[in-house]
């Protein structure tokens, strides 16, 4: 099939072709943004095509890498014929403290309380600052720490293209340009950044600034509500078409959600509540997963399982740990119909989270966690998990997220342009 393009469509292949030909050895890399629409993806694939380049094959020599932040942007990716891998799998690698250091850590710690008592004053001051460093270092040392791989394809590829990397913060980015390839990114800049960082390559000016709607998307509604959310003016309520709507939340209930498609939502506490609220309306008042039927989203990265974070599964034959009370066993299949072989093990965290919430609990619970999948119910999900994901139709529940502003707007604006067909804004 023949694609026409638009003379800025043009103009911006002609700037890529430029910039890869004679400028990459002085600019290591170009960007290019445009909000939803304006045809980023058709862009990219064209310039490509244009130079000539292709797509690097696994361990090869040369050719084009594609890569995104979250593992479901990458799903999204792949599911739509490029080959992608998230940036933390392309350029890092696992270092876990191993059980020896988390035991030394722990003996020296167990035996500073042990003599406090029987220490002098001044002595025991330093004694207890040691304390306090050792226990910082027993909270921290379940997280995975990710060290650079100077063994990553990334040494040896042409051109690396970043998709989404509105979320790509300051020490990632460093990182990306050590290896010293160009990087073409695409960005939106009307969507949310990183929560505790800012875009670090959204930042400024772009190189590329698409701005033209292409016309298949030219007459959506979810379009233009999402423009009118990115310059933040009222959304009215009311149906902009068969599909598309704003009503008062007080209007739905729990049950009605079950079928309006996934609803996303700005905060962890709102998250909770309509998860509580939908499970039970579907008929599963257990705290825990039961098994088929019930809604569960994958919270961390299981490359060894390929579960993806944000990925859908669903449970079946779920039974208790035999020997974690934390924990529970059970049989995943993945929302593609992948069949995980064997019973998996899962940690009970997040789901005590929605009965009784605890702001410590992972930090308290990290060694019962380790090597366990983290998930949760999955009705509701906040924008940030939505994040380079697409759903059919999307319920956006607008709860006032947004410490100002400007990213109020962008909360709203990447809450809506996950919807692909459908849209219902309550408000």
């Amino acid at each position: 099939m023949s694609i026409t393009i638009t003379a800025s469509q043009s103009k911006a292949i002609a700037e890529i072709r430029d910039w890869y030909l004679n400028r990459r050895h002085l600019q290591q890399v170009l960007r290019m943004f445009g909000y939803a629409g304006t045809g980023k993806t058709t862009i990219t694939n064209l310039a490509i095509e244009a130079l000539g380049l292709e797509p690097m094959t696994p361990g090869g020599l040369g050719g084009v890498l594609f890569a995104a932040f979250t593992g479901k942007a990458v799903l999204v990716m792949t599911r739509n014929g490029t080959s992608a891998q998230t940036i933390h799998s392309l350029i890092y690698r696992n270092s876990e403290a191993s059980p020896e250091e988390i035991a030394r850590v722990s003996e020296e710690l167990a035996a500073l309380e042990r003599d406090l008592p029987r220490m002098g004053s001044s002595e025991r001051a330093f004694a207890q600052a040691q304390i306090a460093q050792l226990k910082l270092r027993l909270d921290r040392i379940h997280e995975p720490q990710f060290v650079l791989n100077p063994q990553s394809d990334l040494r040896d590829a042409d051109l690396l293209v970043l998709d989404e990397v509105s979320m790509v913060g300051k020490k990632m980015a460093e990182d990306l340009l050590v290896f010293g390839k160009p990087i073409l990114v695409l960005g939106d800049p009307g969507q949310l950044p990183p929560v505790k960082d800012e875009g670090f390559f959204v930042k400024g000016e772009p190189d590329v600034m698409l701005t033209e709607i292409h016309r298949q998307a030219a007459n959506s509604p979810i379009l233009r509500l999402a423009t009118m959310a990115r310059r933040g003016e009222s959304i009215p309520f009311g149906a902009f078409d068969d599909n598309v709507w704003k009503m008062s939340r007080h209007d739905v209930a729990p049950a009605q959600l079950l079928h309006g498609g996934q609803v996303i939502c700005g905060r962890n506490a709102t998250r909770r509540r309509l998860n509580t609220a939908m499970k039970s309306a579907a008929g599963f008042s257990a705290d825990y997963p039961t098994g088929t039927g019930e809604k569960i989203i994958c919270l961390r990265n299981r490359h060894d399982l390929g579960l993806i974070n944000g990925m859908f599964m669903t449970l079946s034959e779920v039974r208790p740990h035999p020997h974690n009370p934390r924990a529970f066993r059970a049989v995943i299949k993945t929302e593609d119909g992948v069949a995980i072989g064997g019973a998996q093990d899962f940690w009970r965290g997040e789901y005590d989270d929605h009965v009784v919430f605890d702001p410590n609990r992972n930090r308290h619970e990290w060694a019962t966690r380790r090597g366990l999948i983290e998930s949760s119910w999955g009705y509701a999900i906040t924008c940030h998990k939505a994040q380079g994901s697409q759903y059919p139709t999307v319920v956006v529940v607008d709860d006032g997220f947004g410490h100002s502003a400007e990213v109020r707007n962008q909360w709203l604006y990447t809450s809506i342009t996950r919807a692909e067909r459908g849209l219902l804004i309550l408000a």
